[in-house]
């Protein structure tokens, strides 16, 4: 039986009551703090100052709980519009805004799909909002979107990062690099690419997130129109 389907203990006098809520909140601190690595459920049970036995009554590993986890930020991940397209781009930017919320999100978004009760939730949205396109082209649809959030925010993800580790925002990464650059575009090896990084305008992550959305979903109204 999957966890969302496993009734909780009963209630008992305890100095510290628990609920699977309790524990997914923890545990949800502890990862908006310092990364799915501060996240075990000897940690969960310390901030909740219970014995991590006590946890086993409630979650029976750690996936279990990176479960839960998963289906509480989607309670964030709302898609609302009208038509199609207004919902597949609402989906985009909650789930962005989520996992920006959240960054631990987006080493866990993908793979296999969310079946737990907020995510199915959303998926319900999804597919009502969807009604009227072809059966057969509503899980591409929606896949198609999801793929290209994942990998932009996870892109977004590791330059935060990247930024923390190394203590240089892209704006002083990009000035670092840049003697190597130009003398590796004097050669005059590189000439299409070259013309791009110096010509071509410099989008933030939003322009660049808003614009690559826009070619994925001018490309699916595109061939809902040739149906």
């Amino acid at each position: 039986m999957l966890v969302w389907e496993r009734p909780e203990p009963p209630n008992r006098p305890v100095p510290a009551p628990l609920s699977r809520e309790r524990i997914v909140g923890a545990a949800i601190q502890l990862a908006d703090a310092d990364g799915l690595d501060a996240v075990s459920l000897r940690k969960v049970a310390t901030a909740l100052d219970v014995r991590p036995m006590r946890l086993y009554g409630y979650i029976a590993s750690k996936e279990e709980l990176l479960d839960l986890m998963v289906d509480a930020a989607h309670a964030e991940i709302r898609p609302v519009g009208d038509g199609w397209r207004e919902v597949l781009r609402s989906l985009a930017d909650v789930t962005r805004h989520a996992v920006h919320e959240h960054e631990w999100l987006a080493d866990l978004l993908g793979g296999r799909p969310q079946l737990g009760p907020h995510a199915l939730a959303s998926g319900e949205t999804l597919a009502a909002a969807l009604g009227d396109v072809d059966l057969d082209d509503v899980m591409p649809m929606v896949a198609a979107v999801k793929a290209y959030v994942i990998g932009a925010v996870r892109r977004e993800i590791a330059e935060r990062r990247a930024e923390r580790a190394t203590g240089m925002d892209e704006r002083q990464w990009q000035a670092s690099l840049g003697p190597y650059l130009e003398r590796t575009f004097a050669t005059g090896r590189f000439p299409a690419l070259a013309t791009v990084v110096r010509d071509a305008a410099h989008l933030d992550a939003d322009q660049t997130f808003r614009i690559g959305l826009d070619f994925l979903l001018d490309g699916i109204e595109a061939r809902i129109a040739r149906l």
